[in-house]
């Protein structure tokens, strides 16, 4: 009978009961099946991270929240980098609100596209607030994560959830998506 390997496969039905023939000691499946490399570190394996989107009218932002330090990057740049200076407020807004001692244990990682400032700021500042929120209830805990959720809720709703409104088409007779063109009787 042969011996299982990593994958679990017999090997008693390829007629060979000894892999001297290759040149091998007879425990070499044995040796393959136990000698899987150990993880030298916990932490170093430890991969927690969840993804994340905002979205406001057409734009699309996607947060990438992992444990970390503290950073958090917009495409690649430091956040302080947004622009307009008016509107930097905003993106930083769930960060404020949940303090230093929650937003220090996670890098965010943000990406946007599409839309005007003023879509990917509100887009940018939703990813980043239902990125924590989920990253607190895959990681930490329900508690932590119903709590965090209060505070945001409590400031603003729209940064957790969507606002589906959208820009309507025009239509013909008329010069937008409602008015009409003036009628005439005589």
């Amino acid at each position: 009978m042969g011996y299982p390997l990593a994958l679990g496969i017999d090997l008693s039905c390829c007629g060979r009961q000894s892999w001297s023939h290759r040149g091998l000691s007879d425990s070499f499946p044995r040796a393959l099946y136990w000698t899987s490399p150990a993880p030298k570190n916990m932490a170093e394996t430890k991969n927690e991270k969840v993804q994340c989107f905002g979205r406001k009218k057409t734009s699309v932002a996607v947060a990438l929240v992992r444990t970390g330090s503290g950073q958090v990057r917009l495409n690649g740049c430091p956040l302080h980098t947004v622009k307009p200076d008016i509107l930097r407020v905003k993106v930083y807004e769930p960060l404020l609100l949940l303090g230093k001692d929650r937003c220090s244990k996670v890098d965010i990682r943000l990406r946007v596209k599409g839309g005007g400032f003023t879509g990917q700021v509100y887009a940018l500042r939703q990813a980043i607030a239902k990125g924590i929120v989920a990253y607190y209830q895959k990681f930490i805990d329900e508690a932590s994560k119903k709590e965090i959720k209060d505070i945001l809720m409590a400031y603003d709703r729209s940064l957790i959830v969507a606002d589906p409104r959208r820009c309507e088409p025009k239509k013909f007779g008329g010069r937008s998506a409602r008015s009409r063109f003036q009628k005439s009787y005589r």
